[in-house]
C-alpha cells in the first residue's frame, strides 16, 4: 500500500497563501481534465506516451486518424511498427514512439491478458512508461493522486514559489507535499493548464493572471 505523503509544515501566512492560491484554481475550473483525447485505459496510456516533447494538439490529430483504426493491445499489434508510424510520423521521436508502443502493445496483451495494468509499478514497466506518464494516467483514471511535473509544472512551481526544487521529481515531492489534500488529484492540470495558457514561458500574461496577487513573481513580469 502506497504510503501517504508526509505534509510539509508552512508558516500560517504561506499556508493560507497556497490554500487562497488552490481555492482560486477550483473557482476557475473545478474539474479540469487532459486536453488529450483518449478512450479508455488503453488509449489514455498512447496517447500519454506519444505527448512526450510534443503537445496535446498535435498528438490529438494524429490519434483521431488512429485510434479508429487500433485502439486496442490487439488491433496495435496488428498494425505493427511500419503501419503505425504513418499514423504519428507528425509527432517528435515517432520512429522511437512507434517501437515503443508496439512493444507496450504486446506486454498488455501477452502479460496483463490485454487488459492495461493500473497500478504505478506495471505502467512504469511499459515501454515508453515512465513516471511521468504513469503519474498522468493514475490521476487522469482516478486511481491515484499525483502530479506529473512537465515543463509546464516545474516552470509555474517555481514562479508561484511552490517548490525550489532542481529536478522534476523534487518539485512533485514538494507540491504533494503542501497542495491542500481536497485539491490533489486536480492541482496537476490546474498547473498545467496555468503554464500553457497565462505564465508562459517568454512572455507571462500577468495582465490576465487570475492569480497575480498571489504570485511572488510576479512583479518580476509587469507589462507581460
Amino acid at each position: 500500500m502506497k504510503k501517504p505523503t508526509p505534509r510539509k509544515r508552512l508558516s500560517p501566512k504561506e499556508k493560507a497563501r497556497v490554500q487562497d492560491l488552490f481555492d482560486r484554481f477550483a473557482t476557475l475550473s473545478d474539474d479540469p481534465r487532459t486536453e488529450l483525447a483518449f478512450q479508455d485505459p488503453f488509449t489514455l496510456v498512447v496517447a500519454v506516451a506519444l505527448s512526450a516533447q510534443a503537445t496535446d494538439v498535435q498528438v490529438n490529430k494524429a490519434t483521431a486518424k488512429l485510434f479508429p483504426v487500433a485502439s486496442t493491445p490487439e488491433a496495435m499489434l496488428a498494425l505493427g511498427e511500419a503501419g503505425l508510424i504513418p499514423y504519428v510520423n507528425s509527432i517528435g521521436l515517432f520512429r522511437n514512439k512507434a517501437k515503443n508502443v508496439i512493444a507496450l502493445s504486446r506486454i498488455v496483451l501477452e502479460q496483463h491478458g490485454g487488459k492495461t495494468p493500473l497500478n504505478r509499478a506495471d505502467l512504469e514497466a511499459l515501454p515508453g512508461v515512465g513516471r511521468k506518464t504513469a503519474s498522468v494516467v493514475l490521476n487522469e483514471l482516478g486511481i491515484e493522486p499525483a502530479i506529473a511535473v512537465d515543463t509546464h509544472v516545474f516552470r509555474v512551481s517555481h514562479r508561484l514559489k511552490l517548490s525550489d526544487g532542481k529536478t522534476p521529481d523534487k518539485v512533485e515531492a514538494d507540491l504533494m507535499a503542501i497542495v491542500p489534500e481536497p485539491y490533489l488529484t486536480r492541482a496537476h492540470h490546474w498547473l498545467i493548464l496555468h503554464g500553457r495558457y497565462t505564465c508562459l514561458a517568454r512572455k507571462p500574461k500577468c495582465g490576465e493572471c487570475q492569480v497575480r496577487e498571489l504570485c511572488p513573481s510576479a512583479e518580476l513580469f509587469v507589462g507581460g
